[in-house]
């Protein structure tokens, strides 16, 4: 399938949130989307991707270059092989961040917030809705968000979702790394992933300390 990437605001395939947070810059949702040509109140970007152009391969960490502790920087063109469906969505997606994590950095995992998913449930069927990102964000006692909007199932959010948003890999401005930056925060001990169906999966992704 041919998506859009974007790492903010509206009928985009990525996007994102943190406020609050000890590494990454605080943005809120009503000021950071931008478009093709200029920052502006609407949705952004100006590069396309889709899945037979990635040029990331199944390179990852080994027990060796983990044995002193995370690494510095992500390693390039990092992309784990999708491990097979549990049948939860929800173990899914925070497996596969795990394994971004581990897999590509060294990174200790995050551990499942259960108790925050029916609320980042309902909280991403209600952004769904108004087809706004982050537009409930904070409902659900959240520090940072990444957002997968409208993708064609949950199959393609682990896999594909997931990957571009730690494709975006380490730097600045975190508009343009937000998602990786939160994915691989050490300021976040957990996360939440909900999701809706409405005429596509909306699924967003919810950190915490």
């Amino acid at each position: 399938m041919s998506t859009r990437f974007v790492v903010v605001i509206i009928a985009s395939t990525l996007l994102l949130i943190a406020c609050d947070t000890v590494t990454e810059e605080a943005i809120d949702s009503d000021d950071t989307e931008t478009d093709d040509t200029e920052t502006s109140d609407t949705e952004t970007t100006d590069t396309e991707t889709d899945d037979s152009d990635t040029d990331t391969t199944d390179t990852q960490t080994t027990p060796t270059q983990c044995a002193s502790g995370p690494l510095a920087d992500p390693i390039p063109n990092c992309a784990p092989t999708v491990r097979p469906s549990t049948g939860d969505f929800g173990q899914d997606c925070v497996d596969r961040i795990n394994q971004f994590r581990w897999d590509c950095q060294c990174l200790p995992p995050l551990a499942r917030w259960t108790e925050a998913e029916s609320c980042t449930a309902q909280q991403s069927a209600d952004d769904q809705a108004t087809g706004i990102a982050h537009d409930h964000f904070g409902a659900c006692g959240e520090n940072a968000q990444n957002t997968c909007p409208n993708w064609g199932g949950d199959a393609q959010i682990i896999d594909s979702c997931l990957q571009m948003m730690w494709d975006e890999g380490p730097g600045e401005p975190f508009a343009d790394h937000g998602h990786y930056i939160n994915m691989s925060s050490t300021s976040y001990s957990k996360v939440a992933c909900g999701r809706a169906n409405n005429g596509g999966v909306w699924s967003n992704q919810n950190f915490k300390p």
